[in-house]
């Protein structure tokens, strides 16, 4: 049975050791979509991704992806959930011993039976997809900032899976970049039928590609809403996110004790 959400998150929390990262976030991903995951470096992005994939398990709540409960399926049944997944991490992640052919071709051979002459076909079906077939002899180490995300991409929709995830997609490229890499998140979600999870700290970028955002602050959802609609958005912590504003709900200061008390321990004779 085909479920309206192809992701909910419910009252999930983790902890790496004493340090709380998520606390008790509730959320949902519905099938066909481009969804973000939006907030400041360290507040459990990147981490609730690997709750999805199954890497971490929860403390509390669970993590529901197509219909299972994540963190209760055995080795087995994780890794088929797994083969439904497409990931595109933040530095590429690609084998730099590997031609950009061979990258997305490794897969392929890995987790299939396909015959050779189909899998040629495959990649260069994936690498034209993201207009870099004229690509597919090159090394790693030969491409530019943003051909590397583009290759990952490619490598990310080649099994063909129903959810995508994008750790960071438009850190450290040029507007050119950024703006390529946005258009084809949202051209392939919508031409592939799939649905995406877009993780950034770019609020710019971002959203102009999603249909929804949850923004994550100190482990919750501080707010959420449809892309168009918290562009213009009062809420305070999302003014400030939008804007890149150094005041507001989140801190500039990392907690600690007041400046004059630090001053007088360090005059005060030892």
């Amino acid at each position: 049975m085909t479920t309206e959400n192809i992701v909910e998150i419910k009252d999930l929390r983790f902890a790496y050791g004493a340090n709380e990262v998520l606390k008790r976030v509730s959320l949902t991903i519905p099938r066909g979509k481009v969804v973000g995951i939006m907030g400041a470096s360290g507040t459990g992005k990147t981490t609730l991704m690997r709750l999805i994939g199954g890497q971490l398990r929860p403390t509390h709540g669970y993590v529901k992806a197509m219909g299972q409960v994540v963190h209760e399926l055995n080795r087995q049944d994780l890794f088929q959930l797994r083969r439904k997944m497409g990931m595109q991490f933040q530095q590429g992640g690609l084998f730099t011993d590997l031609s950009v052919f061979e990258n997305i071709a490794f897969q392929m051979r890995e987790k299939t039976n396909l015959p050779e002459d189909m899998i040629n076909d495959l990649v260069l079906m994936k690498l034209n997809a993201v207009g870099l077939r004229g690509a597919a002899s090159l090394m790693p180490a030969e491409l530019s900032g943003g051909m590397t995300r583009r290759v990952g991409l490619a490598r990310a929709i080649a099994l063909d899976p129903a959810l995508i995830m994008y750790d960071e997609p438009f850190a450290g490229l040029d507007p050119i970049s950024c703006n390529v890499i946005g258009n084809l998140i949202r051209r392939l979600n919508d031409a592939l039928g799939v649905t995406s999870i877009v993780v950034s700290y770019d609020a710019q970028e971002a959203l102009r590609v999603v249909d929804y955002v949850y923004f994550l602050a100190d482990g919750e959802v501080a707010a959420e809403g449809a892309a168009e609609d918290v562009k213009s958005s009062q809420d305070p912590f999302v003014d400030q996110f939008i804007g890149g504003k150094p005041d507001g709900p989140v801190p500039f200061h990392y907690p600690a004790e007041p400046y004059g008390a630090d001053l007088e321990m360090l005059s005060s004779p030892q």
